[in-house]
């Protein structure tokens, strides 16, 4: 009999506890009317001994659950940093391209003042390389003969004067600097009209020559282009004058010019597509490649089957000889 019930126990207990379930369902079900009564004693002391087993079995699980959403919220959180922090990246990129633009458009604008104001075609260039050895101050830039671009052609900024393209390629061409030592431009007064010579150091100034006697040349005063020359067009600021030379009873008199070009900050230049005819004279890159300045140009000369059989060519008479009286 024991053996019996000890099989059967499974049994028992379900029934039992199916029992107790189907009594408590009925008892919890509402009276006529839907009235609101009180819990039998028994039905109340189950509930008040199963309230805090359920209460402390149902902590670890809501603690484990409350972690979950906690790390799940965790990794919500970082996606959405991760997105942001990329957003903010793009922002910055655009608001730089725009800033870039602006400047851009300023340059431009003053760009295109000037191309009106000395009415010549103008070519923008941006500077890819910068040579600044003491002996050589030169500018590569990414415009070349494809380009229009040729030696001779005179190089500005919207601030004054850079330099002047000194040799060509394809697609690119080297500009010597006002500062370099080589460099030599006859420029005025823009005050007094007083004429002289800027010349570049090889540093960061430059310095202008111009005759003592007469002379009125002051501390502060703009020099600009002359003109003359026919290598820069009237009108280009050269520099400042910060310094004047003590004369010491000599011809010349030297001042020290701040230039109005910052050599340090060149990242966009325009060369001007002009050459004027010292230029064409010393630059003649437009001459044909088979030929150079130390051969001859022939006259072209008739072909032995032009002339009569058996007879030489006859030489050309001159117009004197024209003009002589038989």
């Amino acid at each position: 009999m024991p053996e019996f019930l000890k099989r059967l126990r499974a049994l028992i207990a379900f029934a039992v506890l199916a029992l107790v379930a189907t009594i408590t369902m009925l008892g919890d079900r509402p009276g006529s009317g839907g009235a609101v009564r009180d819990l039998p004693w028994w039905q109340g002391l189950v509930l008040e001994i199963t309230a805090p087993v359920q209460k402390l079995a149902a902590a670890p699980i809501d603690a484990v659950l409350e972690l979950w959403d906690g790390y799940m919220d965790l990794l919500d959180v970082r996606d959405s940093n991760q997105r942001l922090a990329l957003r903010v990246a793009e922002l910055e990129e655009e608001s730089l391209q725009y800033r870039e633009a602006l400047v851009a458009s300023g340059h431009l604008q003053r760009i295109a003042a000037m191309r009106d104001e000395f009415e010549m075609p103008m070519l923008p260039t941006e500077v890819v390389g910068l040579d600044v050895s003491p002996w050589f101050r030169s500018i590569l830039m990414d415009r070349g003969r494809s380009h229009g671009v040729h030696a001779g052609n005179p190089v500005v900024t919207h601030e004054g004067v850079v330099g002047l393209v000194t040799a060509v390629s394809a697609h690119a061409a080297k500009t010597m600097l006002l500062l370099d030592r080589q460099s030599a431009i006859d420029g005025i007064v823009q005050r007094s009209r007083d004429r002289g010579i800027a010349r570049g150091r090889g540093s960061g100034e430059l310095e202008f020559e111009f005759v003592v006697r007469g002379g009125d040349v002051q501390s502060g005063d703009v020099v600009i282009t002359s003109g003359l020359g026919g290598v820069y067009p009237k009108g280009l600021r050269i520099g400042e004058v910060v310094e004047l030379s003590d004369p010491a009873g000599q011809l010349m008199q030297v001042a020290t010019l701040r230039p109005a070009v910052d050599f340090g900050r060149l990242e966009q230049v325009f060369v001007m597509l002009h050459r004027g005819h010292t230029m064409e004279l010393l630059y003649a890159d437009d001459l044909p490649a088979d030929r150079s300045f130390s051969e001859p140009i022939a006259a072209p000369i008739a072909a032995p089957e032009e002339a009569g059989e058996g007879e030489a060519p006859k030489p050309a008479e001159s117009a004197e000889s024209d003009s002589r009286p038989s």
